[in-house]
């Protein structure tokens, strides 16, 4: 199968008990991505998504456009690889 883009993403910031991952969930079904998304228990939100680059971008952009007052900090990996994730989900 064709290799897709993979982007791991941490969002540090006020990122817990505001409905951030609800949010994720709903920018997801604008976008042909799969992944998931989840509280850390360091207080940080991880999202490991997949997909075409351009999706994969634009649904980042997305959630950190909608969420923009509660995140302080993104780190961002990418790679591409096998694809891994079949939908969309919070863990």
């Amino acid at each position: 199968m064709a290799e897709v883009q993979h982007a791991s993403l941490h969002y540090t910031g006020h990122v817990q008990g505001v409905g951030f991952r609800y949010a994720t969930l709903q920018i997801a079904k604008e976008f042909e991505v799969s992944g998931y998304v989840r509280n850390l228990p360091d207080g940080r939100v991880e999202l490991e998504l997949e997909g075409t680059r351009a999706e994969v971008d634009a649904f980042a952009k997305a959630v950190e456009e909608r969420m923009h007052g509660y995140i302080r900090k993104v780190e961002h990996t990418g790679t591409r690889r096998a694809p891994q994730f079949s939908g969309f989900a919070i863990r």
